[in-house]
This record gives structure tokens, C-alpha cells and sequence, in this order.
């Protein structure tokens, strides 16, 4: 059976293997806009069907976190944030690395997840882990949104809180969580269509990759080779930049790190489509 057009045929679709790796259709993805706004419902509901608290579990999750992170390690542990309001400082961390966090662990299961519709019906492959961006990305503003809130409480009530020009920076900053949520995700699940334990190791290796991130001290507190790690980590720049907007750390951001983070996303984002691209020829017959 032939997919391609004979004769004076005309064909509505033509279905044929990508010649190349760099063989992108953007056209065809935009096309396919409606089923990535239904995917992206679909995620949206599906997490929270069956619950007794529903979406109120999106500002439920952050709020028992900073919370968990203000008793132990701010008031037991005693750890520094800088002057600046606990709560506040841990919610910010948090709000940034749970977005980039989400679009990682669930784009790195993108093939298995979607074995049994990718085998059944066709439609470009990316608007999977695209939808998962999007989705993830309404459950960040739900958090951004709660975060903003207790900043203005505390902002009005005279907390040592210096918001500056840098907040001009934060819709970029949010483009590069999820578009390196994507790429890091994209690459890990060209490997696990082999690889199944590796789903494992990406859930515990995101955990182990908080705590080398300024979520919970200020960069300010690392040092040694922990302060090297922190650094190298692309996510650093990102939060650390995200909390100097709001708060006002001092030393905090710098131009160079910034920029240092946006090389390494649309670089592991183009290699992570090239990837992507070649595995999804044939992962059928391995997943």
C-alpha cells in the first residue's frame, strides 16, 4: 500500500519517512494546533480527576513546601536567606525549579506514555511534549500567581523587598525553564524507549539536582566545590535572576551566567529535536 500520490490523484495527506534529521515541519505542527490545545486539557484534567481538592492542590503543593522549608532549614537548621523574608525566599526558589522540574519528568516519558496512540493513529510527534510545556505552564502562572500574592502582602507591610527593572526579565526567564525542561526531558526519552530504568534515575536525579540549585541557600552560602556545582548547574542563573527581580538579593545576578544558561538550552533544545527526530522512526519497535 502506497502513500504517495499516482498519477493526477489528490492526496489530502502524504505520510513518508523525514529524509534527514534536520527535516522539521513546522507548518505541519501548527496545523495540528487544535490536537495540541486537546492534549494540553487533557493533561490539565487528568492529574487532578477523581480528587477531593482538584486544582486547589496547585497552590496547596507550594505552600506546604515553602512551609516545610521555613520551619526546617530556616528556623531549626538556621540557614541564611539573605535577610530576606523565609517564606518568600523559599516560595520563589520553589514556584521556578517545580515548573522546571514538571516539564523534565513528564516530557522525559513522552514515548512510553504515548506508545499506545503513537502505534494507532499519526499526527507530528512533538505536539506531545509540547502539550506538557503548555500544560505545566498553566500550573506555573496558578503558582506564580500565589507567589505575587504573599510578595505584595509582604511588600505593603514593609518587608525588606527591593523589586527592580529586572523584572522585565521574567517572561524570558519562564521561556528558559521550559524550553530546557524540553530539551533535558526530550533527550531523556529517546533513551528510555531502551532504557527503562532510567525513568527511575530521572526522578531521583531531579530531587538530588534541587538541592545543588539556590532554591533553599542563597548562592551567597555555597562554597568550595559545592560552589562550583551550584554555578555550573544552568538553573542557577535562572532562579538566582528570578529572586534578584523580586527581592533584591544583592550579587545575585550577572549578565554572564544569564547568558551562559540561554546558550545551553537552545543548544541541548536543537539537539534534543535532532534526537528526537531520529528515534522516532523506529522507536516502535523497541518501546
Amino acid at each position: 500500500m502506497s502513500f504517495m500520490p499516482k498519477g493526477d490523484e489528490n492526496w489530502d495527506l502524504i505520510v513518508k519517512p523525514q529524509s534527514s534529521l534536520f527535516d522539521i515541519n513546522f507548518n505541519e505542527l501548527w496545523r495540528y494546533r487544535d490536537l495540541l490545545m486537546l492534549f494540553v486539557r487533557r493533561d490539565v484534567i487528568s492529574v487532578y480527576k477523581q480528587t477531593i481538592l482538584g486544582p486547589i492542590w496547585f497552590f496547596i503543593q507550594p505552600i506546604l513546601t515553602a512551609l516545610t522549608f521555613t520551619l526546617i532549614f530556616g528556623n531549626m537548621a538556621g540557614l541564611s536567606t539573605d535577610g530576606k523574608p523565609q517564606f518568600l525566599f523559599y516560595l520563589a526558589g520553589i514556584t521556578c525549579w517545580n515548573y522546571f522540574a514538571e516539564c523534565l519528568n513528564l516530557t522525559s516519558n513522552t514515548f512510553v506514555n504515548n506508545a499506545a496512540i503513537f502505534g494507532k493513529v499519526y499526527f507530528p510527534r512533538l505536539i506531545t511534549p509540547l502539550s506538557v510545556i503548555i500544560s505545566s505552564l498553566l500550573k506555573f502562572l496558578i503558582q506564580f500567581a500565589l507567589f505575587v500574592s504573599v510578595y505584595v502582602y509582604l511588600f505593603v507591610n514593609h518587608a525588606d523587598l527591593q523589586p527592580n527593572r529586572l523584572l522585565a526579565l521574567i517572561p524570558f526567564l519562564v521561556l528558559l525553564m521550559g524550553f530546557m525542561g524540553l530539551a533535558l526531558g526530550i533527550i531523556i526519552s529517546s533513551f528510555t524507549t531502551k532504557y527503562r530504568d532510567l525513568r527511575f534515575l530521572v526522578s531521583f536525579g531531579v530531587q538530588l539536582m534541587m538541592y545543588a540549585t539556590p532554591v533553599i541557600l542563597p548562592l551567597s552560602k555555597f562554597s568550595g566545590i559545592m560552589l562550583k556545582v551550584v554555578r555550573y548547574n544552568p538553573m542557577t542563573p535562572i532562579i538566582e535572576t528570578f529572586k534578584a527581580a523580586f527581592l533584591g538579593i544583592p550579587k545575585s545576578y550577572e549578565i554572564s551566567t544569564l547568558l551562559y544558561s540561554t546558550a545551553f538550552t537552545f543548544v541541548f533544545l536543537l539537539a534534543s529535536i535532532l534526537i528526537f527526530n531520529k528515534v522516532e522512526k523506529s522507536f516502535m519497535d523497541t518501546v
